[in-house]
């Protein structure tokens, strides 16, 4: 086994010229303490998705508000990813590291505390600054460090690291959930021992050089790019619910955030030192790159957030047991980002993963808009390890072959424009399925009772009024079959609706131009 990896694979503690290659276990240890932090980024999305319904019906949601818990973090995460980005560029990228994960604790110790869905959305955006800046200083870091030929190594170790934190997520917050002593508060405070520990390592092991220079951060379009993807998020949302997609409301907030837009490429243009360097965009492959992330980003979020609901609303099952049922797709998702990262960093060529993961991420989907609340699992299963293999193909490979095509001054925007096209996706995903759910449920139930006759007519709408989250074993036993039917419906129409999302990601995979990565990191 090599002790040393290639030339180009840089050691922060040497100087800017003549860094000597650093050892496998160097790295290792450098990566361990971001590894770590990426581990407690991924567990605070997956822990609570398997114990939303539950957090939900205490704190008195409905629909809408379990999909703003998850939307608020994604929210959150996609308008600072570009912010986070641009920092690394121009100040020390360990420090951002350290910083994005106190900003974790403190929202993950007040949601723990909250009185209200509406606090909890609150925190869950605090907690969505921190993953944002965690998420994207992972990939810049590594690439810091490492270059591009065998980042692909290593970024199917991040890809592991995401699978584990993914299927661990709902299996621990599934446990706590339905351990009496412990409930569904520690779901937030469980990340914070992690947190710490991945602070401490960070300081004992990674060292990276600052490159000192003159600052100037971009904070008006920082602002016009978060309010732009706000106003966004808030019209998809309550589109179809407390307003019609048709209405003046769609005008005012469409019309807005286009003008937000429009402002921020204006101002973008002429920044000293903008969030998100236009001239990147002149560059094909970030170009087609983003476009793909923005599509795997809704199909990624919309087709992962949903499964607890599934699982617990439409089949029954305990939070922890809808834990242990995801597991295939993220068994895909673990096999297939780490060996493609291996193979990767042999060969240098990675369209092919790219473009066998669109086909993969199309058909899991495809396959799962067939499901219902009785299908049998095997089948659930085999359609999401097909959808795990080929995200797991595509996630990790985009940033990838972006960060192949820049300069190193550059390497933090680049690196976090595909994180963010990428987040922004799955946040306008989960909100616009989350709401077409919410219809779909309440349609599919009054037709489920209306075929029961007078006695179902008479039931009303089976405790799903004002588009409340049911509680399944209060249910008239003749209204409980059809609330599982609607919710399992509901959620393979979701999938379905994500499918085509997915095969634009892969048609626009098929249009990037493979530049075989660089065996230099300048």
């Amino acid at each position: 086994m090599a002790t040393t990896t290639p030339s180009g694979v840089r050691d922060g503690d040497a100087g800017e010229a003549g860094r000597t290659p650093m050892t496998h276990r160097q790295i290792m240890e450098a990566l361990s303490g971001l590894m770590l932090g990426m581990f407690v980024a991924i567990l605070s999305s997956t822990i609570v998705s398997n114990a939303l319904p539950e957090i939900i019906t205490d704190l008195g949601g409905g629909q809408s508000a379990y999909t703003w818990v998850v939307t608020a973090s994604l929210l959150a995460m996609t308008a600072t990813t570009p912010l986070w980005g641009k920092l690394a560029d121009l100040f020390s990228k360990k420090l951002l590291v350290q910083l994005s994960l106190v900003v974790y604790v403190v929202g993950s110790v007040v949601a723990g505390l909250s009185q209200s869905s509406g606090m909890l959305i609150a925190c869950r955006v605090v907690q969505g600054i921190g993953v944002g800046g965690l998420s994207a200083l992972a990939q810049i870091v590594m690439a810091a460090m490492i270059s591009p030929r065998e980042r692909g190594r290593y970024s199917g170790y991040l890809g592991a690291v995401f699978a584990v934190a993914t299927v661990g997520g709902p299996l621990l917050g599934g446990v706590i959930t339905d351990t009496d002593w412990l409930g569904w508060r520690w779901c937030f405070y469980v990340g914070v021992p992690f947190a710490v520990i991945a602070l401490i390592v960070l300081q004992k092991t990674l060292r990276l050089p600052v490159v000192r220079r003159e600052v100037k951060v971009d904070w008006s379009g920082a602002a016009l790019i978060s309010a732009a993807v706000s106003l966004l998020l808030i019209w998809v949302t309550f589109a179809g619910d407390k307003y019609d997609w048709m209405s003046w409301q769609t005008a005012v907030m469409v019309g807005g955030s286009v003008v937000l837009g429009a402002l921020f490429v204006a101002v973008e243009s002429r920044a000293a030192e903008p969030i998100i360097p236009l001239r990147l965009f002149r560059n094909r492959t970030i170009t087609l790159a983003s476009l793909a992330s923005l599509f795997v980003g809704v199909a990624m979020f919309a087709g992962t957030v949903f499964f607890s609901q599934y699982f617990q609303l439409a089949r029954d099952k305990s939070p922890t047991m809808s834990g242990v049922m995801t597991i295939p797709m993220i068994v895909g998702l673990f096999v297939s980002s780490t060996v493609s990262g291996q193979v990767i960093t042999k060969t240098g060529r990675w369209k092919a993963w790219l473009v066998s993961g669109g086909v993969l991420v199309t058909a899991g989907l495809g396959l799962l808009g067939t499901i219902r609340y009785d299908t049998a699992y095997w089948h659930v299963a085999l359609f999401m390890a097909v959808l795990g293999l080929g995200i797991g193909m595509m996630m990790q490979n985009l940033v990838l072959c972006t960060q192949n095509q820049v300069a190193p001054r550059d390497l933090g925007a680049a690196s976090s424009v595909v994180t963010f096209f990428r987040s922004l996706g799955g946040a306008v995903g989960v909100s616009a399925l989350g709401a077409v759910m919410g219809n779909k449920v309440t349609e599919y139930v009054k037709e489920g009772l209306a075929a029961l006759g007078p006695k179902g007519a008479a039931l009303g709408s089976g405790g799903t009024g004002g588009g409340g989250i049911p509680d399944l074993d209060k249910l008239p036993a003749p209204v409980r079959p059809v609330m599982e039917s609607a919710y399992g419906h509901a959620v393979g129409d979701v999938f379905l609706y994500s499918a085509p999302f997915a095969l634009l990601a892969l048609l626009v995979t098929l249009f990037i131009r493979e530049v075989a990565l660089k065996n230099a990191t300048h």
